[in-house]
């Protein structure tokens, strides 16, 4: 497969500085929990949570929902919760993409169970191609229509992760 750079490291940066100044606006005062989701959100999530200038907490959920291939299995299965305690607290999800939204929505019908105080959602991609679920973002890095997205954590059968810019695959 060709990559052909989509998202330019540099507006990466740029736009994560961005949400992470509204983020700190918005819960002055307050300690959020921000939960990644594993494993692509983890560039993502980093960059984030340095750029955030009050006091946060940080935890990781992983949830699968896609197999080998570039689409997705329709199951979503839970296979690492969270350690810190969020009963109300203020909670932020970081993921990578949203695609279908099967998996966030699974995330946040889980967490919404455990009365955290507010839930919101901060996805550096919205992926509007292939959703089957609708879900909320709250801060949105980046909105787009289409292509298969890699790099900044994003994969492909684990590949291409550690790519600094994200790129669309084509064949």
């Amino acid at each position: 497969m060709k990559k052909e750079i989509f998202i330019s490291k540099s507006a990466i940066q740029k736009r994560v500085r961005e949400l992470a100044d509204q983020i700190s606006l918005d819960y002055e005062g307050k300690e959020p929990i921000l939960i990644g989701i594993l494993k692509g959100s983890i560039f993502f999530f980093a960059d984030l949570m340095r750029e955030i200038k009050i006091p946060t907490k940080m935890d990781f959920m992983r949830a699968a929902s896609y197999g080998s291939g570039t689409q997705s299995s329709g199951s979503v299965k839970l296979t690492k919760d969270v350690d810190l305690p969020v009963q109300g607290r203020p909670v932020i999800i970081v993921e990578d993409i949203v695609d279908s939204g099967l998996t966030l929505a699974y995330i946040t019908e889980n967490l919404k169970s455990r009365d955290v105080e507010s839930l919101r959602i901060c996805a550096l991609i919205d992926k509007l191609e292939r959703r089957e679920r609708k879900v909320s973002i709250d801060y949105c890095g980046f909105q787009v229509k289409e292509g298969f997205l890699v790099g900044y954590g994003l994969d492909c059968n684990e590949e291409y992760r550690y790519l600094p810019e994200i790129y669309v695959l084509k064949k």
